[in-house]
């Protein structure tokens, strides 16, 4: 099997289990209905021209992840997605990872997964990265760019603030 399929595994099986948490998160235990499984923007593909990320669907994964582990939501904040969009489109120009500003209580970075379902699991997956989604925090942002002649094609970007 190659590693890129492989990924593409564990990605699959990592956002079934993020989903059925987050419908489990969100709808007081109820199993997820199929109109609930998965947003669509939460599967929608961002390595394309003018994609958009709805930030609100994204942060609302990362707050069921947080509820699961009794810390209250994050809102998404205006001027933390301008902050994430501004570091994503610096990473996909310079395809070098951009410092955290000071003012931030984390952040987090991802590239090359074309969801946000994906980049989620991958964050979840990664001790480091899950600790970092847990940080006593009140606010959120979060951006994708995406730059085909890079070396990852799209990169993304979450931080948090208080």
């Amino acid at each position: 099997m190659s590693q890129r399929v492989l990924k593409s595994a564990v990605a699959a099986l990592s956002l079934a289990a993020a989903l059925a948490l987050a419908g489990c998160s969100s709808f007081g235990g109820a199993a997820p209905t199929s109109a609930t499984a998965l947003a669509p923007a939460l599967s929608a593909r961002m390595d394309q021209p003018n994609a958009v990320l709805d930030s609100q669907q994204a942060i609302g994964l990362i707050n069921a992840y947080r509820a699961t582990n009794n810390l209250p939501p994050l809102v998404a904040d205006a001027g933390l997605n301008g902050t994430a969009q501004a570091l994503a489109s610096q990473y996909a120009q310079t395809n070098v990872a951009p410092t955290k500003p000071q003012a931030l209580a984390q952040m987090k970075l991802s590239a090359g997964y074309a969801t946000f379902a994906e980049t989620f699991s991958g964050w979840r997956n990664n001790p480091a990265d899950a600790v970092g989604l847990l940080t006593p925090a009140s606010k959120a942002g979060v951006a994708v760019a995406f730059n085909p002649t890079s070396s990852y094609g799209i990169y993304w970007v979450l931080v948090l603030g208080n």
